[in-house]
């Protein structure tokens, strides 16, 4: 069930209304089914997984809890021992066995939706309770709404216990704020996926997927610019409508999203995207390795193995692992220096170095990879293949991310009396029927992780 389609907005009103209609004491697990049923509509047979994950993460947080000292290091040794695996093998079997033993076992092995990112949430969890810094949950069915809760399930963002359960126990009416930002939050969302994403992802897979008849220099700068807009239309584009649909149920998630392209450097810019997974890194694997407490050498170590780990996270490819590696390698090249230049010049310097970095992460292969980052900077000069509409597009795209930057144009709105609220509103699904992609039914990048 895709967000942009009428059979999921048929799902949602149907979960919001009885939401509403239900006693309150029913209705977590009124949610806690729909969330199942959400999950099962992809795929009914990686249900049991879930469940089976929620479980031993229940369990683990009251033994820790319960435990003395040295018990508790070993359950949760046990917890991510149990988590890991079952990541590694759905995620990366394959790639090891290849990488390492030169072989493909004849093993068909299908994805789970969104694995990576409710293993992570409850990895949090656990890590939380055994630093007495989150108290157990009692409840089991409580706890499985956590993982389960159906708007963040498959892409996030990575939602930490305690802001869900300070919403959950006790659970709060939505204010009036939340309600119209909620329903801003979704028309946005809607906008930038099919009206934005869907139509750079149309270019970025043609020209990806056919790099041969498009050697030009031009060529690639359109491909990979194509790409990294619509990555971050369609990701923030999902978190917009995640937010905003738990905003409508009384739940509050952490801002994913900051105009990340209007970044100064490569550390504002992991600041700006992706924030709950760039939080996560942070203190769950760049801090427990030393993070900065060890000299510098020691700093650029840690930061490097951590987004290396990071584009580990995202895929099991070389690709994902020099991308990875890339954002590390600039990281620790911005600790060790100061570029003392004014904004606008480091804006589209940090912007350049993205782009490059999205290359590895869009291409099918590391020999395509290479190609279009050859191709970038050598070659015939080739073709534009935006056509003028899509190049007004992202124009606008940039027009607005400034407006919001410089007015915070998503909060006046949002705050602004009936009628231009309700104008926003109607632009928005106005631009989504005149440019909405409806031709082809295109997944959001990050169900794939």
């Amino acid at each position: 069930m895709l967000f942009n389609t009428l059979h999921f907005l048929g799902f949602l009103l149907t979960v919001l209304a009885v939401f509403y209609a239900l006693p309150l004491s029913l209705r977590r697990f009124w949610l806690l089914a729909a969330s199942y049923y959400f999950y099962a509509s992809w795929n009914l047979k990686f249900l049991a997984l879930l469940i089976s994950v929620t479980l031993v993460d229940f369990a683990a947080g009251l033994l820790i809890a319960r435990a003395s000292a040295p018990s508790r290091r070993l359950w949760l040794i046990a917890s991510i021992a149990v988590n890991l695996s079952v990541l590694v093998f759905f995620k990366y079997f394959h790639f090891l066995t290849e990488s390492l033993l030169g072989r493909r076992f004849p093993l068909e092995i299908i994805l789970p939706i969104g694995i990576s990112f409710h293993i992570f949430q409850s990895l949090s969890y656990v890590i939380d309770v055994y630093r007495r810094q989150q108290a157990p949950i009692r409840n089991p069915l409580d706890y499985a709404l956590f993982l389960a809760f159906f708007p963040q399930l498959v892409a996030g963002p990575i939602v930490r216990a305690h802001n869900f359960f300070a919403d959950l126990n006790p659970w709060r009416k939505p204010t009036p704020e939340d309600l119209s930002r909620g329903v801003f939050l979704l028309a946005l969302g809607l906008t930038k996926k099919m009206a934005f994403a869907d139509n750079f992802a149309r270019l970025s897979d043609s020209y990806f997927g056919a790099l041969s008849a498009h050697p030009g220099v031009l060529d690639a700068w359109s491909g990979a610019l194509a790409f990294s807009l619509q990555i971050f239309f369609d990701f923030s584009g999902y978190t917009d409508m995640a937010i905003g649909m738990a905003k409508l149920l009384g739940f509050h998630f952490p801002i994913n999203f900051r105009r990340p392209y209007l970044a100064g450097s490569l550390t504002e810019f992991w600041r700006r995207w992706h924030i709950s997974l760039s939080s996560w890194l942070r203190d769950y694997l760049y801090i427990p390795l030393g993070g900065n407490r060890h000299g510098r050498a020691r700093t650029y170590l840690n930061l490097m193995l951590t987004m290396l780990l990071g584009g580990l996270w995202h895929g099991a490819s070389f690709n994902f692992i020099l991308w990875g590696g890339w954002h590390g390698l600039l990281l620790a090249f911005e600790r060790a220096t100061s570029l003392d230049a004014p904004r606008w010049y480091r804006i589209p310097l940090t912007f350049l170095l993205v782009l490059h970095g999205w290359v590895l992460f869009r291409a099918p292969s590391l020999p395509d990879a290479f190609f279009v980052l050859e191709h970038l900077w050598r070659g015939p000069l080739g073709a534009w293949l935006f056509t003028p509409w899509q190049t007004g597009l992202a124009l606008l795209a940039a027009l607005l991310a400034w407006a919001e930057e410089r007015f915070g144009l998503e909060d006046r709105l949002v705050a602004a009396p009936a009628l231009p609220y309700a104008l926003s509103l109607a632009i928005m699904l106005l631009i989504c029927e005149i440019f909405a992609v409806t031709d082809v039914e295109i997944p959001f990048v990050y169900f794939q992780f």
